[in-house]
């Protein structure tokens, strides 16, 4: 088959399946089998396909039809300046976190602990824009920070990685605490996408009761994880700026509320002492 059309066949097997964007996952898949980039397709020479080629097409198509997430299909995000390796076993980084990494980089600080680091974006992304800085990235799996450390050296980032509960056996201040926990309620984990609700892990999505339990432990733990004058930056749910910020303020902080560019409430920003 030709390039052209297995791109094209390609869209409309995934369009048949009720795939939102099926033009464009359809690209991502097939660019990530060529070792492109998805915008290149519509310059490169039209060629037959490779044996290989349109087995590994077909395969990642049929995957994504079946609603797996396209990260996962193709093995990495791209997310803020860099690309991501992305598992099963993570969260894929979504767009709207970039928020917070740009928040985080307007605030002044030269440590930073990201709590639930999943695949390190957050984290990584942070300490590559601002060199000479350090970092530790916590996550109670295992697996996942496996994930992080290969994207710490795929990327060239020299980061700290531990197994831990929140901040279970964690030492130690830092200027900045950040985290991406995970905030959906046990009863809206039906209303999900299936792409997210079957193929990503549920312990990054939801704690198992209102959403909340993960902002409960940072703000609790917080204060004494802090520098003095540190700052604690969370990603939230569109409705949850109200809850998560009386948390952070019955903590003892100042807090902010930030928006994304759709205009969402995304991160709670939580200043402790002066």
């Amino acid at each position: 088959m030709r390039l052209s059309e297995a791109r094209a066949d390609a869209a409309r097997r995934l369009a048949a399946a009720g795939i939102e964007g099926a033009g464009r996952d359809a690209d991502r898949i097939l660019a990530a089998v060529l070792e492109t980039e998805p915008a290149r397709l519509r310059i490169l020479d039209d060629r037959d396909l490779t044996a290989d080629e349109a087995v590994r097409l077909h395969s990642g198509i049929a995957a994504r039809a079946a609603r797996q997430p396209v990260a996962q299909i193709v093995g990495f995000r791209d997310f803020y300046a860099h690309r991501f390796a992305v598992t099963p076993d993570t969260l894929d980084p979504r767009p709207e976190t970039e928020v917070l990494v740009q928040a985080a980089l307007d605030l002044p600080w030269t440590s930073v602990l990201d709590l639930g680091t999943g695949t390190g974006a957050i984290l990584l992304s942070l300490l590559a824009a601002r060199p000479g800085t350090s970092g530790l990235g916590t996550d109670i799996s295992a697996a996942a920070l496996d994930v992080a450390r290969r994207n710490a050296q795929i990327i060239g980032v020299t980061a700290g990685f531990a197994q831990a509960d929140w901040f279970d056996g964690i030492t130690g201040r830092f200027d900045l605490i950040v985290s991406n926990p995970p905030y959906i309620a046990l009863d809206e984990m039906a209303s999900l996408a299936p792409d997210v609700r079957a193929w990503e892990p549920h312990g990054a999505l939801t704690d198992g009761a209102d959403g909340l339990t993960a902002y409960r432990a940072i703000a609790a733990g917080a204060a004494g994880h802090l520098s003095p004058g540190g700052h604690v930056l969370v990603e939230i749910g569109p409705t949850q700026a109200g809850a998560v910020a009386a948390l952070f303020a019955q903590a003892g902080a100042r807090t902010q509320v930030i928006r994304d560019l759709d205009g969402r409430d995304r991160v709670v920003l939580a200043c402790f002492g002066a």
